[in-house]
């Protein structure tokens, strides 16, 4: 007899101090349970709020294989659909489902989805400095440890720290993260120039522009950073001007990956088909997990592009495990983003605790940095990761307004993040 669908529960924890959303389905079959991840940092408590009110009194007693049937299910209940809120809580079941079906099958994910295409995942992490020199020393420690491919910023975006004003900005305006965006592209040419001359090509470099330029500079920006022969240039244009894509990759030579803030498959299916990018970049929670990811991982396939998938710190390490697994059967994977615990390298402490160490008591069986430039999944069935629930709870989440997403221009009116 197949399991069935006891009960659906939300747990929030921030080991990292970044709020982290993890669903656990528990079955009728005494001890078998699925983890998933529906982090949406900034709304979290609301994904909370749907979760309990709506979408386990919409499952349970739903027979747990009935994956794809299911997600279609949640994705339709409510009538009016997608959006990053409704996709997470269907991404925090869709991946305790898959949980739960490689649990039942004895088997890791990938085995499910055909088995192994590579044997381990390379992937790029991110480097800054407040000035180059600083950023070359972040870069030289990476590849002491073996990594090849670094996500290259000089300061946060091309911005400002939040509630910094510069002097060039109009009279009166409010409090935010301004961006000179002329100055952050000429600053980041000269950056690559600096680059290229300490390291040649023995590593690859990409950048991420996080969609705070015009598709008009984005055009000139791209053929600009040519000479430095990026791996790729990550957001250049936000979802809404994702049909500039296709002329700006004419317009260069530089890959471009695009997807970060996809949450519909309308939002890429044009950028795909029109082969204006060279990576897709999903987030996979905000799309609705496994399932969905799946289809647009095969779907590019067919055009020739490869996958990226977005892997930053506010997702959970179930999210993580789900990313390797998924890049270790997926026939047009491309790099992997890794921001699991190394990530903190740099910045070991979040308040008074040690984050590499909450996050090992929070989680267990993460996947691993293998200090070879690649990161290793776990072998366990399912996803593999577990939680500790009286460990989660040690780190309560908070939800304050956001202030980096508040980005203006000098003249004061916003912009995208």
């Amino acid at each position: 007899m197949i399991p069935k669908i006891r009960s659906v529960r939300p747990i929030e924890t921030a080991p990292g101090g970044i709020n982290l959303l993890v669903i656990k389905i528990e079955t009728t079959e005494d001890g078998l349970y699925g983890l998933g991840c529906a982090t949406f940092s900034y709304r979290s408590a609301t994904i909370k709020h749907l979760v309990e009110t709506y979408i386990e009194p919409l499952l349970i007693g739903r027979e747990v294989d009935r994956i794809s049937d299911i997600w279609q299910l949640m994705h339709q209940n409510a009538y009016w659909r997608s959006g990053p809120i409704e996709n997470n809580a269907i991404s925090g079941v869709d991946m305790a489902l898959w949980d739960i079906k490689g649990k039942m099958a004895n088997m890791p994910l990938y085995q499910l989805l055909g088995g192994k295409l590579r044997d381990g995942i390379p992937v790029y992490q991110h480097a800054d400095g407040d000035d180059v020199d600083e950023l070359i020393e972040h870069i030289e420690q990476y590849r002491e440890v073996g990594l090849r491919y670094v996500r290259c910023q000089n300061g946060i975006y091309g911005g400002t720290p939040y509630g910094t004003v510069p002097q060039e900005c109009a009279k009166g305006v409010q409090a935010g993260t301004y961006i000179n965006s002329n100055d952050y592209m000429r600053n980041t040419v000269k950056m690559f120039e600096k680059l290229r001359d300490h390291f040649g090509d023995e590593i690859e470099l990409l950048h991420d522009v996080h969609e705070r330029i015009s598709p008009i500079q984005a055009r000139s920006f791209c053929h600009e950073l040519d000479p430095f022969r990026l791996f790729f240039l990550e957001d250049v244009v936000s979802p809404e001007h994702v049909s500039w894509l296709r002329e700006i990759h004419n317009y260069c030579t530089t890959p471009l990956s695009h997807g970060e803030l996809y949450v519909n498959s309308n939002d890429w299916h044009d950028a795909v088909v029109n082969r204006g990018v060279d990576y897709i970049r999903c987030h996979i929670s905000d799309i609705g997990g496994i399932t969905p990811a799946l289809r647009a991982a095969a779907f590019a396939d067919s055009f020739g592009i490869r996958t990226c998938w977005h892997c930053p710190p506010d997702l959970s390490p179930v999210s993580a495990s789900a990313i390797i697994n998924i890049d270790l059967a997926l026939p047009n994977f491309g790099l992997q983003e890794w921001s699991g615990i190394e990530t903190y390298q740099f910045l070991q402490q979040s308040g008074d605790h040690d984050v590499d160490a909450a996050m090992h008591e929070v989680f267990s069986n993460i996947p691993e940095y293998g200090n070879d430039g690649y990161v290793y999944g776990n072998e366990l069935p399912g996803l593999g990761v577990d939680i500790d629930e009286k460990e989660a709870a040690k780190y309560p989440c908070d939800h304050p307004v956001t202030l980096w997403t508040q980005t203006r221009n000098s003249d004061g009116s916003l912009q995208t993040p």
